[in-house]
């Protein structure tokens, strides 16, 4: 965490990865982030991965540093309640990420008519308000037919979820331009976008859709190659496999001298004609570099040649799993100033990830646990609502909200 933003206050209404990101980021900046919910949980209560006793990794995860308010949101006192936060007074309030909009409710038509100054960013499926999730956006666009092993024809789904990283990270970029516009103008304003619509901009941002309509050849599989340049996977004599990369001129002089094969290369080239110094050439006869390359690899161990390699600073990796990585990778630990290990409400002590920002006006300062479910809806109620001990109390007691432990005020 850093306090940059400090004072701002964010409402968060989410489901999934990319609008549950948003609100962690700005948390891990420094704003308040409130994050409503149903009683006894939302879609992202119970999601994958989970501990022994059902509590998510994910909830902690992508609420790292949120405020946690739970409602009965179908009853007509928790509407108003949720209306109420999201519209609250406060010059760095009064902003809203969602990706559960509703109509005569939950949207900026009517919550702006309340709040005019009102800043509300919403994700979509898709343009036209469909449902959709990467694994509906990727194979729509056409990324699984590249993805996978060289000479396969079956689709390949890719497990990260790209386009959802992407738009949390472009609904930041968004809710700060638009409060850029408030403070200037005195103006709030609405901002959609689609998810699919991320991805559809990357494809031509990628070149992908200028390539495909000027006659460019069709894209296939290319397994572990790097697309346009050099770029292989290798499986070593001792069973680890890595990945080297020639995608640049130095990275491409520095790998042929570590390998020993400068001369090798230099021949391979004069015999098919090829300029190496030429980026796209290496990509299109990377299968006979391959075989220049290998046999270096086949004859040594890892420990062989990943210290010269590093020490020649090469571009390259060892392929892990995940567990590999956490007890392997000297950037996944606490060392890593990113990282602490901190107690999560409800599931002990685990390392966990701050922002990874550096501003060099603000000290990095250790990543907050996401809360329990409801934790913080007293003092919501209370602080941003500015509703009285007594009607909180009635708020409990006609189960309108719920909190872990919620104790009424001795009288």
């Amino acid at each position: 965490m850093n306090n940059i933003l400090q004072g701002m206050r964010i409402v968060e209404g989410s489901a999934f990865v990319a609008v549950p990101l948003a609100g962690m980021t700005l948390a891990q900046m420094g704003a308040e982030v409130i994050r409503f919910d149903r009683i006894g949980g939302g879609l992202d209560a119970t999601r994958w991965p989970i501990d022994q006793n059902g509590n998510s990794h994910f909830w902690a995860g992508m609420n790292k540093g949120k405020k946690s308010i739970a409602l009965d949101m179908r009853s007509t006192r928790g509407k108003e309640l949720v209306t109420q936060i999201i519209t609250a007074p406060g010059r760095e309030a009064g902003m809203f990420l969602t990706n559960l909009k509703v109509r005569g409710w939950m949207d900026y038509e009517t919550l702006s008519k309340i709040r005019e100054d009102l800043i509300m960013v919403a994700l979509k499926g898709d343009r036209h308000g469909r449902p959709a999730v990467d694994y509906t956006v990727n194979p729509a666009l056409g990324f699984p037919a590249i993805t996978g092993p060289e000479g396969s024809t079956e689709p390949v789904a890719h497990a990260l979820p790209a386009w959802d990283c992407i738009a949390g990270n472009l609904m930041v970029s968004a809710l700060l331009a638009a409060d850029r516009h408030r403070m200037r103008t005195g103006h709030g304003q609405d901002v959609e976008y689609s998810l699919k619509d991320v991805a559809a901009a990357m494809l031509g941002n990628l070149g992908i859709i200028g390539d495909m309509q000027t006659g460019g050849a069709k894209r296939t599989k290319s397994g572990n190659a790097l697309y346009g340049a050099y770029g292989q996977d290798f499986l070593c004599a001792d069973g680890h496999r890595v990945m080297v990369i020639g995608l640049t001129r130095r990275q491409w002089l520095g790998l042929l001298k570590m390998t020993g094969t400068e001369d090798a290369i230099a021949a391979l080239s004069q015999h098919l004609g090829a300029d190496f110094s030429d980026e796209g050439q290496r990509y299109t006869h990377r299968a006979a570099i391959t075989s220049v390359l290998a046999p270096f690899f086949a004859t040594r161990s890892l420990s062989d040649f990943a210290e010269a390699f590093d020490a020649a600073n090469l571009t390259w990796s060892v392929f892990r799993d995940f567990e590999e990585a956490l007890e392997q990778d000297e950037d996944l630990n606490t060392l890593n100033p990113m990282f602490s290990k901190i107690e999560t409400p409800g599931m002990g002590q685990f390392m966990v990830p701050g922002s990874p920002l550096n501003f060099s006006a603000h000290e990095r300062q250790a990543p907050e646990p996401a809360p329990v479910l409801g934790a913080h809806t007293e003092e919501i109620l209370g602080d941003v609502v500015r509703l009285t001990d007594t009607e909180i109390a009635q708020l409990f007691d006609d189960g309108t909200v719920q909190a872990p432990s919620y104790r009424p005020k001795a009288a």
